[in-house]
């Protein structure tokens, strides 16, 4: 069994102690108590669970203090896939609700399994998601004053290995912050979410240099044509530099390599395999 968890990119931690503390000590947290979910849970249901711990902390872009658009609204996306049956389900710019990595949870089975806008906000009313405000006091702050983009780059996400071997990735994100109304992140596509049988990766970082670079999906292939994660991953990375693409992804292979890469060295990650918790 193997947990890996991130929060993603936040520049403001290099100035501000505390925020890096209280963000190190929040992770540390959280993928302990995932890797206990995992002793008793498939790889899915704990990405679940672990993406939710970390859209529940404020401290993060996901959920509960998530950037606010430029129209003065949040709109929230994740997407969670799983390796073993090959399903990719999520929601995007979904407003009102609480965790959109649960709703993208139930949506799994559906044939649908991709919604958007007022669509996925109506399939949670009906399938018991109720009304929540993720606002915070700071991130209005924030967008009142419209501080700089360097600011706004965060998403959450968590790559799981069961007793089963089967792998797991789920993706959350807030957004960039006082993006377009509409504009869609890499969090809910398979350029920023994706797994199968052989890999699962979760991806952070400016969405449209994701999405170009189709990053998840093509680590996970190359890892499926017989590469290693790392050199999947460190070849995908040297794709991004003719672009100065701003990534940083977790991933896990079904042999137990863990790896973890970032184009800017300030991405936030924990890890969890069952021996002494491992933090960056």
């Amino acid at each position: 069994m193997k947990l890996i968890i991130h929060g993603g990119f936040f520049s403001e931690s290099l100035t501000n102690q505390e925020i890096k503390k209280a963000k190190q000590e929040a992770l540390t947290e959280i993928v302990k108590l995932g890797y206990k979910y995992l002793e008793s849970h498939t790889a899915v249901e704990t990405a679940v669970y672990a993406v939710s711990l970390l859209e529940n902390s404020d401290l993060f872009n996901a959920g509960t203090g998530s950037q606010i658009q430029s129209d003065g609204k949040i709109r929230l996306s994740a997407a969670l896939m799983d390796g073993k049956s090959l399903r990719f389900s999520g929601v995007i710019n979904v407003e009102e609700v609480k965790n959109p990595i649960c709703i993208a949870e139930k949506l799994l089975t559906y044939d649908d399994r991709v919604l958007s806008g007022k669509g996925a906000k109506d399939f949670a009313r009906q399938n018991g998601f109720g009304y929540y405000n993720p606002e915070t006091p700071q991130r209005r702050k924030e967008y009142d004053k419209k501080l700089s983009d360097s600011i706004r780059i965060g998403t959450v996400g968590c790559v799981a290995l069961d007793v089963f071997g089967d792998l797991a990735a789920a993706t959350s994100t807030g957004g960039k912050g006082f993006e377009i109304p509409g504009r869609v992140s890499d969090s809910a596509t398979t350029a920023g979410n994706y797994a199968n049988g052989c890999a699962a990766i979760s991806c952070t970082g400016v969405g449209e240099d994701i999405v170009s670079g189709a990053l998840a999906s093509t680590i996970v292939t190359r890892v499926t044509d017989g590469m290693s994660l790392s050199l999947a991953t460190e070849k995908t990375f040297n794709e991004l530099k003719p672009i100065n693409g701003f990534a940083g992804v977790i991933g896990i292979s079904s042999t137990g390599e863990i790896y973890h890469a970032d184009t800017y060295p300030y991405m936030v990650w924990a890890l969890h395999d069952g021996e002494p918790l491992v933090f960056q």
